[in-house]
């Protein structure tokens, strides 16, 4: 074996120590006192998981913050500054912003992505050539995918299907929509399917933001995956609306989700940021409840969405982070509850983005994780940091574990040093 991960408490699987053996960059092995030769670690009982997945990103427009003025913290605001900040964006630009939050995503534990590029006229395929040059010299740590969609608008914005169509003929794998900024949101639904269908992608559609379930389109979505017969490859983001709904009207959509194979991704930073800015009480928190969700039969996913820029002015890219702010904000707290939520940051976020071979089973890629407690609902519980991961079998970050120092005299200066040029 190339390397052996003995006791470790492996995600997914029961909950007794096994050993993981790793050979020519897949698992080979999964089994307790496992009888094989090679390099080990002692996890002495850590969870080992398998690489983090993040399913709504935005690594074109991250880092801007210095760029725009966030004042209204409105949805509107946020495209406007964004749209303006764009004017001045270069490909090289991108790519070193970009750079700046992907390394916080992989000392994190991500290790499959997709990322939300913007297209239109106005920045036209710079954001597109960045991501994925930038996709390219960290595939090495990180499987990236590129979801193309018109931020400011289709049907509105002439112009931008072409840009849309070139980025499917050149690699994206996903296009995606923003209905709520189009002068014809059903318009813009249908277009979005039909080029789904003519260059066989999957659809990602920023849906829904608001602060009333008034007017929702998530419905009309729904019927469009099931016309075209696109069920398991449709996922939308955000909902917020959906978190205003009643319970007959929102146990109504989750069947319908379910029965049409449609995931929701939820972004708890964002829609937190965002929603219920009108109010000046009983401000509604806008993150809809994924873990009841679930509960229908709905697959979802919690992700990190925007970092550093008008929609979401801070972060640091730790989707453990969100899994355990989304606990906060939903009232999570049950043990299996706190894993589901582990689980879509992991099983159900590959399923989302289809991936085959994914997980802790002989023959799967060796992309693993280790953290420093026991199970998933201690990790998402007490914010638990990675210790490191494994791409293909190949260690790409390692976290050391915070030493307590008794005072001493004579080297802190020493040591901290040493810790600052470890940086």
């Amino acid at each position: 074996m190339d390397l052996i991960l003995r006791n470790a408490r492996a995600f997914g699987h029961a909950d007794h120590a096994v050993d993981i053996g790793i050979d020519n960059g897949r698992i080979a092995a999964v089994a307790p006192g496992l009888a094989a030769d090679g390099p080990a670690i002692d996890l002495a009982g850590r969870l080992v998981a398998p690489g983090l997945v993040e399913t709504h990103i935005h690594l074109d427009k991250t880092c801007i913050i210095d760029r725009c003025t966030a004042v209204e913290g409105t949805v509107a605001e946020a495209v406007a500054q964004t749209s303006a900040a764009k004017r001045a964006f270069t490909e090289d630009d991108i790519h070193a912003r970009a750079v700046r939050t992907l390394e916080k995503c992989l000392s994190h534990g991500t290790m499959l992505m997709r990322t939300h590029v913007e297209i239109d006229p106005g920045i036209g395929l710079k954001g597109f050539h960045a991501i994925r040059q930038l996709a390219r010299d960290y595939a090495w740590a990180a499987d990236i995918e590129i979801c193309a969609f018109p931020q400011e608008g289709l049907i509105n914005n002439p112009g931008t299907d072409v840009l849309l169509a070139e980025c499917l003929r050149n690699g994206a794998r996903v296009i995606g929509a923003v209905p709520y900024t189009d002068s014809d949101p059903r318009g813009q639904i249908d277009r979005i399917f039909a080029l789904a269908r003519e260059f066989d992608v999957d659809v990602d559609m920023h849906l829904d933001l608001g602060d009333t379930p008034d007017g929702m389109q998530i419905e009309y979505v729904c019927d469009c995956t099931e016309r075209y017969r696109w069920g398991g490859r449709v996922a939308v983001g955000h909902v917020t609306q959906l978190s205003t709904a009643p319970s007959a009207q929102f146990e109504t959509i989750a069947r319908r989700l379910a029965d049409t194979g449609v995931a929701v991704t939820v972004l708890p930073s964002t829609d937190l940021y965002l929603t219920g800015r009108g109010r000046d009480h009983s401000v509604h928190r806008g993150v809809t409840a994924a873990h009841t969700l679930v509960g229908h039969g709905v697959n979802c996913s919690l992700s990190t969405n925007n970092v550093l820029n008008p929609f979401t002015p801070y972060g640091d890219a730790s989707l453990i982070r969100m899994a355990n702010l989304y606990a906060n904000v939903c009232h999570v707290s049950r043990p299996a509850e706190l894993a589901e939520c582990f689980a879509m940051l992991t099983t159900r976020s590959a399923r989302l983005m289809r991936r085959e071979g994914y997980g802790i089973a002989v023959g799967n890629t060796a992309d693993l994780v280790a953290f420093d407690c026991a199970d998933a609902r201690a990790a998402v519980a007490e914010l638990v940091p990675p210790l490191f991961g494994l791409k293909d079998g190949r260690l790409t970050f390692t976290r050391p574990r915070a030493t307590l120092r008794p005072q001493r005299a004579g080297d802190d200066a020493a040591v901290i040093g040493n810790l600052i040029a470890m940086r």
